[in-house]
Order: structure tokens, then sequence, then C-alpha cells
């Protein structure tokens, strides 16, 4: 059971203790506020010895050079960060070029970066590299690579002038955009620009950095250096240019397309008068030197303007001939004299009496009869302005220049020169053809209907041949490929050719009966390249009576404006419905040439018709054939 702990008894005897007065309530007491401390004066601080201070700064200027250099670490390693690998870039990266060349080797164009031999100062006239320092970059040999003068002075000059008059820009610093940078203008591409021009300036002496300037520099026209420059605008190579010319090389940097002598002449020669002026200047040249210089300047001076024609169907199929391949310097068939005649006459034609006769376009093909070199080509009026090419793209009715293959194809069904022909009125199912101001005799020969171009006997010759299908496989034979009818209309060219086609057509009848295919690019301005052997099509029997009967339509035919006294010529005209085109195909000398005079939109000219204008225009060129 639960212990109970016993109570102690009190004392017998003792008092009883005094009950404990009742608690009375009371407010608690708030302490007072502490008393306010006596102020005391501060004691007095030390004051630092100067050795002190001298350390403190000295703490300070640490911390702020290695924070600095962080920051300053950053910052270029911000900019640097994408930049090129210099030993990487130094290396040309650039598309393969092609040079074409006349037979004279004059440069007929260039496709790609075109760059030339690589020069050295020791090669070049002095004046080269002084006209470039002379107008880019004065204090060339002074600065490290940044000009700090430089960039003041352009900036106080740009200030002054309220807008960009001077660029502060060296030429190692253009060098360094034009070997690892892109043209993008920000304060990022400045700042890498000028690391890397300082690079350059520590790995390469200022003659080195001259060279590298010299021959890597885009100067216009798809050139890269100054050797590639002036073979292209002037035909020499740059050890040989003129005082003039390589002013105007180095004022080319600052605006290469702008200023480029081919096609803003005015403008480079503009700028080739700065760059004399600044090399007067800093006393590279004489006032007198310069004088004279400017009297020589002449950058319009250029290629022929409608070489371009033959150049782009020349240069059209070059990367699938000479695939993966590295820089070609191809020369062509074409004559640079010849070719200049030819434009020369054709654009005088169109001028003068063409715009009389409403005639707005023409072309004109010379090739050589027995290979079918090219030797020239026209395209049409004006290369810059049109570069269609006329003479190779265009398709248009030949007229009556298709009756040849008509007769021969007759020729060789047994049919002979003298065998008669009627040219009186014929109708095929419903059809009927007309002589025009022919007057019928009843009949005539062969001869003699193809040399006054009777379309009733033509028609009728057709039919003798075996009808339209054997003189097409006559007409493919002979290398022409386009539309040809299937119907008796065929006798008076109503199919489409092409000018160069029905050239090369003709070249069977001038040699002998080998069909040649029109070739442009040669070994030596001779010998084919890559190109096949001409192959016979027809019987030297048939070509040879195909040569007289064409050198009847010149003798006494629709073909006698073509005639030249004391040489054998012989061809065809050609004209169609309402006098939309007019065709001379001829051979003399050993050349072929072919003529289309016409409207690109196929308006009627004023009775142009082929024994006109265009046998006059043959006769022209004829002349100038050697």
């Amino acid at each position: 059971m639960p212990t109970v702990k016993a109570k102690r008894p009190r004392r017998q005897g003792a008092p009883a203790a005094p009950a404990k007065p009742p608690r009375k309530a009371t407010t608690p007491r708030i302490p007072p506020p502490p008393a306010a401390p006596v102020a005391r004066p501060a004691p007095a601080r030390p004051r630092p010895s100067p050795a002190a201070n001298k350390w403190r700064w000295l703490r300070w200027a640490v911390l702020g050079l290695v924070w600095g250099s962080v920051a300053l670490a950053a910052v270029l390693l911000w900019f640097c960060w994408d930049l090129p690998r210099p030993d990487v870039a130094m290396e040309a990266t650039r598309k393969p070029s092609v040079t074409l060349l006349a037979v004279d080797g004059a440069t007929l164009a260039t496709q790609g970066d075109l760059y030339g031999e690589t020069v050295r100062l020791r090669d070049l006239p002095a004046y080269v590299p002084a006209a470039l320092i002379a107008i880019e970059d004065r204090r060339f040999r002074q600065h490290p690579g940044v000009d700090v003068i430089g960039i003041a002075r352009a900036l106080y000059t740009n200030i002054v002038a309220g807008g960009v008059r001077q660029g502060g820009s060296t030429l190692t610093q253009q060098l360094a955009k034009n070997l690892f940078l892109t043209p993008e203008r920000s304060t990022r591409r400045k700042v890498q620009e000028a690391l890397l021009a300082l690079w350059l300036e520590t790995r390469f002496s200022k003659d080195q950095l001259l060279e590298i300037y010299l021959n890597r520099v885009y100067l216009g026209g798809g050139a890269y250096g100054v050797d590639a420059a002036a073979r292209l605008f002037f035909g020499v190579p740059a050890r040989r240019v003129a005082l003039w010319q390589a002013a105007m090389l180095a004022g080319l940097p600052k605006a290469p397309s702008r200023l480029n002598p081919r096609s803003a002449p005015d403008a480079a020669a503009a700028r080739t008068l700065e760059v004399l002026d600044a090399m007067v200047e800093t006393g590279v040249i004489t006032s007198a030197q310069a004088q004279a210089e400017v009297e020589k300047i002449n950058p319009r001076a250029r290629p022929s303007r409608g070489a371009g024609w033959f150049a782009d169907w020349v240069l059209e199929d070059v990367p699938a001939r000479f695939p993966d391949s590295a820089d070609l310097v191809l020369r062509s068939t074409l004559e640079s004299r010849l070719q200049t005649q030819v434009e020369a006459r054709l654009a005088a034609l169109l001028a003068g009496p063409g715009v009389r006769a409403g005639v707005s376009q023409g072309a004109v093909v010379v090739l050589e009869a027995a290979t079918g070199a090219v030797r020239a080509m026209a395209g049409g009026r004006d290369y810059r302005d049109s570069q269609f090419n006329r003479a190779v793209d265009a398709r248009r009715q030949p007229g009556s220049a298709f009756k040849p293959i008509v007769f021969l194809a007759a020729l060789e069904r047994g049919a002979t020169p003298e065998e008669m022909v009627a040219d009186g009125p014929l109708s095929i199912s419903g059809w009927s053809p007309g002589n025009g101001a022919w007057r019928t005799r009843g009949e005539v020969t062969l001869e003699e209907a193809l040399a006054q171009s009777i379309n009733t006997a033509a028609v009728r010759v057709l039919l003798r041949a075996g009808g339209p299908r054997p003189v097409v496989a006559v007409a493919h034979r002979l290398g022409l490929s386009g539309r040809l009818p299937a119907d008796a209309s065929l006798a008076l060219g109503t199919g489409e050719v092409s000018l160069l086609e029905l050239t090369a057509a003709y070249a069977a009848f001038a040699n002998g009966g080998r069909r040649v295919v029109p070739y442009a690019l040669s070994a030596n301005g001779r010998t084919p390249l890559g190109h096949t052997a001409p192959e016979v099509v027809m019987s030297p029997e048939d070509a040879a009576a195909m040569r007289r009967m064409l050198a009847a339509v010149v003798a006494r035919g629709t073909g006698r404006a073509a005639a030249l006294p004391g040489r054998a010529v012989a061809g065809k005209t050609g004209t169609t419905q309402d006098f939309r085109d007019a065709w001379f195909i001829g051979f003399s000398g050993g050349a072929v040439v072919g003529v289309w005079l016409g409207n690109d939109d196929a308006t009627p000219m004023h009775e142009v018709a082929g024994g006109g204008l265009p046998a006059r225009l043959f006769r022209e060129i004829a002349e100038a054939l050697p």
C-alpha cells in the first residue's frame, strides 16, 4: 500500500507561526531612465606617417593594376575569341580563275578570282609602290601598323568637313582586313583589324608587307593584285605599266567597283589625277612629270565590247569540260582584228541604213570552213545593252537560206544542176506558194531555180527529193537541230534554226562535204582543243555541185550585192514572210560568214530582203578577211 509521510509534530510549548498578512495590490515601479553619459573627448588618432601613405597608395595602385589587367584581358579576349588563325588565313583561298585569250594573246574575258604573277618590289617600276604609299599611307614606313597620328589627323579633317572625308587605316590594317576579315563595319572588326596589323608588323618587314599587299589587294573586275589588274585593264604585266597606269592602279583600292576603268572610265581617270597630285606632294614625281602623264591617261582602251557574247558562249561549259581544275588560261580561236571589224560594220549598218529600214538588231558569225573554228561573233547590236546572244540562242525561220539543203537532198537522189524543173504556180492540199516578182518561164534549171530563189520550183525539188522526211534527215546530218516542219513548206524555210548552226551547215558545202562543229578553244589558235575531226556528210561531187549553184546566186541571182571583184564568192539569201527576218550565208577565202538582221519582237522590217542589207554586210566583212 502507498506510504504516507507523517506530519512532523510541532514541539510542545513552541509558539505558533504568525499568519502571513494578505498581499496588497501594488502598481509596478518603472525604473528611471539612465542618466545620459557624460561626453568625453575622443582620444586623438595618431597621424599616419609619410611611409604609411606611400604603402597605402602603392597597395591601391597594385590592386588597380591587377584588376585593370584582368578587365583589359577580358576585353581583349572578347575581341579576339573569333579571330582567324593568321597562319591559315595567309594562304590564298579563292575560286579558280579562267582567263580567255584571243588568238593574238589579248585578254577577252576572265571568270572567277583572277591572280597574276607574283611580283617582287625589285621587279616593279619604283613608281608602282610609291604611288600606293602616296595615296593610301604616307607614313607607312614610320608607324608600327597603327598610325595614331594619322588617325588624329583623319578625325580632325572629318570634324572640320562635317563628314567622312579621310580614313585613318594604314596599309597594314587594309592588308589585315583583306587577308583575314570581312568587310563588316563595326568597332569589333576595327579592333581586330588593328590587332592583326600589329601582328603582321612583328612578323614581316615593311617591304614584305608591301609585296603581300601588291599581290593580294582586290582591284576590281575579279582581279587580285597589281599584275592581274594590269593585264586585265591594260593588257601588260605589272612590271611594264606606265606611270599613269600605276597611278590608276593605286587609286583602285578605295572603291574597286566604282572606279573600275572598264565600267567607269571617267571616275577612274579622275581618281588617277588625285594619285598623281599625291605623288607630287610627296616628292615622288615632279609637277612636269605629272602633267605629262595626265595627257596620256586613256582608261577607255578596253577589250572588244562584242566579244562578250563569244566569251559567254565559250565559258558556259568550261566547268563541265575542266572539272576540279586550278587556274586556267585558255586560248580561243577568236581574231581580235576581225572581231573589231565585224562589230564596227554591224554597228554602222544598224545606226545608218538600218534605222531607215526599221532594223534594230543583227548578228554575225565568221568561222573557218575547214575546221569550224569561230573567228568572230557578234550576238547583237551592243553587248552592254543586251547580253542575249542572237547568233547562238535565237532560233528564227531561215526562209530561202534553207533551200540549199533541199537541193542537196535532190542531188543525193540523182538530180543535177542542169536538170530542169517547172517554175509555174503550184497547189498542194490547198496551199499555193507564191513567187513574188518572178515571172514564170515554164521550166528552169535547178541551178537557176536556186540562184533566183523560185519558191514553187523549190517545193517541186523537195518533192523530187522524196518529200520532207529525207530533207529533214539531210538537215540533221548537217547539224541543224531546231524544229523542222514535216510538210512541203519546209522548202521555203519555215523551220527554226540558229545563225551559228546554219553557218556551220554551209561550211560543208565550202570544204568538200565535211560537217564541222563550231568550236572556240584551241591549243595554239589553230589546233582544236578536245575537238573531234570533221565528219564526211556528203560526197565531194555533190559538194562541188552545191558550190557551183551557190556561186550562181551571187553571180547572177538574188545575192549579187555580196559579190567581190576578183574573188570567188558563193552564198544564199533568205527572207521570211512580211520581212521579219533577213539572212545571207556565204563563203569566200576559206571562211564562212553568216548574217542575220531583224527585230527581237519579230516586227516586220521595211522590205529588207536577204539580198539587200545582209548581202551588203557580208561583202563588207568578207573584204576584211585575209
